[in-house]
């Protein structure tokens, strides 16, 4: 049976002062009136049943999660006690889902990405998942085609394509983000060489979960643990127990970097030449509001702007007004408690501030 993990437990510090801990970016309502998290759950619609979808995030959140989404049942939830990185949090959901189903074939997709046009996205993610059942060795990622020599993502070094195929290919190597002449090199070679590493996969479940347990056996013993007692009355307390003992590192590193050498298993990468959107800083979000003549991105209910382009202007408060004069290439976030303005090639320095914030204001600022 098919399944899907959407792992929405990111912080999102260089979305602040919007992002929050108790509101991550995720759960703001700022795309058109609806979260990140929606998004991609509804993204899923005709692909994986309702049923079969579950969601890894912080135990915080619960409740915002199971608000905005309905049709999630709260045995598909699975809160964190805290986050120890994407390794753990793909690795629990996939045990969780194997407990119940030994054959199961898990799609992971992330909570924090605009992806269009969604029919074709559908249609790619269904050869992933038939890629993966097919062939039981074959961990498989999606590659988006690069337009732009990017340092903020990882990359997929492509070899041939699988079994003679023409919709997937062997990943040689996982490159971690590269510096800015690296990445033009890859830029420069073209897709057929290298994609950016997407953060979705599919697998079967037992696969990934023999990966863990050769690359990083203590942590799969841990994960076994949690699952084992998952539907038990002792889950919370094993729970509370194994999983912050677990090691914080990623899927990337732990697995897919060691499985791109590993004899007993390979590695895929089908590509997704779509439009494809990590909505990870402010001028990322500000690529999907709308925009005035002057090249403004507009996600205010009140504005007045006079000789102002390339600026964002954002506000949590409908009735918040704001006004921009004489400014260019700027980001202007206004929320309840806290104001941001930075030029928009210093955005990546919110998280600085981010971090700064908590040091002179303490936790309830952040």
């Amino acid at each position: 049976m098919r399944y899907a993990l959407i792992i929405a437990g990111g912080s999102g510090t260089r979305l602040w002062p919007m992002s929050r801990q108790r509101l991550p970016k995720q759960l703001i309502p700022f795309i058109d009136g609806t979260s990140l998290l929606e998004i991609a759950y509804d993204r899923l619609e005709g692909l994986i049943d309702p049923d079969r979808r579950y969601i890894c995030a912080g135990q915080s959140h619960r409740s915002a999660i199971t608000e905005a989404l309905p049709d999630l049942d709260a045995d598909r939830f699975i809160g964190e006690p805290m986050g120890r990185d994407t390794l753990n949090a793909v690795g629990l959901g996939t045990a969780v889902i194997c407990q119940s189903d030994p054959d199961a074939v898990v799609g992971v997709f992330t909570a924090d990405h605009v992806i269009r046009p969604i029919e074709q996205f559908c249609k790619i993610v269904e050869q992933g998942y038939q890629l993966a059942q097919d062939q039981s060795d074959t961990l498989v990622t999606f590659g988006i085609t690069p337009t732009h020599p990017a340092t903020a993502y990882g990359y997929l070094q492509l070899g041939g394509p699988v079994d003679g195929r023409d919709d997937a290919y062997v990943v040689s190597r996982f490159k971690e983000k590269p510096d800015q002449d690296t990445a033009h090199d890859y830029f420069k070679d073209g897709p057929d060489r290298y994609l950016w590493n997407s953060g979705m996969f599919v697998w079967r479940a037992s696969t990934l979960l023999g990966c863990i347990q050769r690359y990083k056996p203590d942590v799969h013993a841990g994960l076994m643990k949690i699952a084992q007692a998952w539907h038990t009355d002792r889950r919370d307390a094993v729970f509370a127990q194994v999983y912050p003992t677990l090691e914080k590192i990623s899927i990337d590193f732990a697995v897919m970097e060691p499985a791109a050498g590993d004899p007993n298993v390979r590695v895929a990468a089908v590509p997704m030449p779509l439009q494809w959107l990590d909505v990870g800083s402010w001028p990322a979000f500000a690529e999907t509001c709308r925009r005035d003549d002057h090249e403004n991105a507009l996600a205010v209910a009140r504005h007045i702007t006079i000789d102002t382009r390339n600026t964002l202007l954002a506000s949590s408060d409908p009735d918040h007004l704001i006004a921009a004069v004489g400014c260019e290439n700027l980001m202007i976030v206004h929320t309840p408690d806290a104001t941001l303005v930075c030029r928009a090639n210093r955005a990546e320095d919110v998280k600085a501030v981010h971090k700064m914030v908590g040091e002179k204001f303490g936790d309830a600022m952040l």
